[in-house]
């Protein structure tokens, strides 16, 4: 029996855009030419995937159907929610569709993660099919390339999972990795069975709305409209808290691969990084008194760069009216000023510079300073800069 890919498309990505009413969620932003749910899509035509099903709402159904479309995947089922009940209702309702039979084998996958190396990602996804039974659950960790507190983790007794520890302060994360603790990515693997078999028993308020959810929900052109009397009557949890910190028996399947759900601008600054032969045009690249910059990418109200700061370059003293910035330190030890404060940072390291703050980067060293830049808002474009002091001569 082929694995039936579940992807999870709900996702509102305010993280990105704080205090703006109008943002694109993450899943459909246009990095160049691709989008998160665009590469999920494409995984998901593996020989080992069936026909896959599409969690999410009405605000999304038509960016979904043109991703289905650009992607020519022509067989699929689309669930729609009527009210936002967070990830076990969601979970749960898609299993539900009649069509599933109950041994079928479930991937669960979110919409805006980035997996590189899929082949390694798939075959563990074979490899594990005959060890899914009517109760365990098998969870996706990602090993970690540094203490990160914008993840989960989780720790493990060979395969069993016996701890889950929510987005932990930097020290902590790394006494987690010390201990061999994987992130949570957040991807689950069981069947069908099993997701009735564990609602029953630790959620029975959600189960029973789901289930009269999906009995009278109203079906056309591949899309399940759910109830919505019934639907919001269910308990609004995520599936971690619901089944994961309540079932024994669940088991690790680690993996060692890129992977990030480019849930901040940090990790999509590294993500440019990683990948800036591909976007490097000779054309977009500026001198400066300082060094140079190059335009990566100009997306919808973002635009990255990467800074070369020669050593003994200084940028003006300055700031903006219209951005806010990211920055993420890949080479050299810069000095910042930001508002009041004069620091050094180093490789890896980031720093948010928000709307309005004096800001200034030095480098008094002899390497020079390299910074992946995202700047983020309406207008953003270099005459958006007020300078205050310039050792180049450049304030009116």
């Amino acid at each position: 029996m082929k694995i039936r890919p579940v992807i999870l498309c709900g996702g509102a990505g305010t993280r990105l855009w704080p205090k703006k009413k109008k943002h694109q969620a993450k899943q459909f932003i246009n990095f160049g030419n691709w989008t998160l749910l665009g590469k999920t899509l494409e995984r998901v035509k593996a020989s080992i995937f069936d026909a896959p099903i599409i969690s999410t709402n009405a605000k999304y159904l038509r960016q979904v159907k043109q991703h289905l479309k650009k992607h020519k995947i022509r067989k699929y089922k689309i669930v729609l929610e009527p009210a936002k009940r967070n990830t076990a209702p969601a979970i749960l309702s898609t299993a539900l569709i009649k069509d599933i039979p109950n041994e079928q084998p479930l991937m669960f996958l979110a919409a805006d993660h980035l997996i590189e190396k899929v082949g390694l990602f798939n075959k563990a996804i074979k490899k594990n099919q005959k060890k899914l039974t009517q109760n365990n659950i098998f969870i996706f960790g990602i090993k970690p390339t540094m203490p990160s507190s914008e993840f989960g983790y989780f720790l493990t007794k060979n395969t069993k999972v016996t701890r889950f520890i929510e987005k932990p302060k930097e020290a902590k994360a790394k006494q987690i990795i010390s201990k061999k603790g994987y992130w949570n990515s957040g991807m689950f693997y069981l069947r069908k069975d099993s997701i009735i078999n564990n609602f029953k028993k630790y959620q029975p308020n959600i189960y029973r709305n789901c289930n009269k959810a999906i009995t009278k929900a109203k079906y056309k052109s591949n899309v399940y409209y759910l109830n919505k009397q019934a639907f919001t009557k269910a308990t609004a949890k995520s599936f971690d808290y619901a089944i994961l910190e309540k079932t024994k028996d669940i088991n690790a399947i680690k993996l060692d691969i890129p992977w990030s759900d480019l849930g901040s601008w940090k990790e999509i600054c590294k993500m440019y990084g990683r990948n800036k032969r591909q976007y490097f045009k000779k054309k977009n690249v500026f001198h400066r008194p300082w060094g140079s910059y190059v335009n990566l990418f100009n997306g919808k109200e973002f635009l990255i760069k990467e800074l070369y700061v020669k050593p003994k370059g200084i940028l003006s003293l300055q700031k903006h009216h219209h951005r806010a910035e990211h920055w993420v330190v890949t080479h050299g030890k810069p000095k910042i000023t930001l508002n009041k404060k004069y620091f050094t940072m180093k490789p890896d390291e980031t720093i948010f510079i928000p709307l309005g703050a004096i800001h200034r980067i030095e480098n008094p060293y002899k390497k020079p300073v390299k910074i992946i830049e995202a700047q983020v808002g309406s207008i953003l474009k270099e005459t958006d800069i007020v300078r205050y002091q310039d050792v180049y001569g450049r304030v009116k």
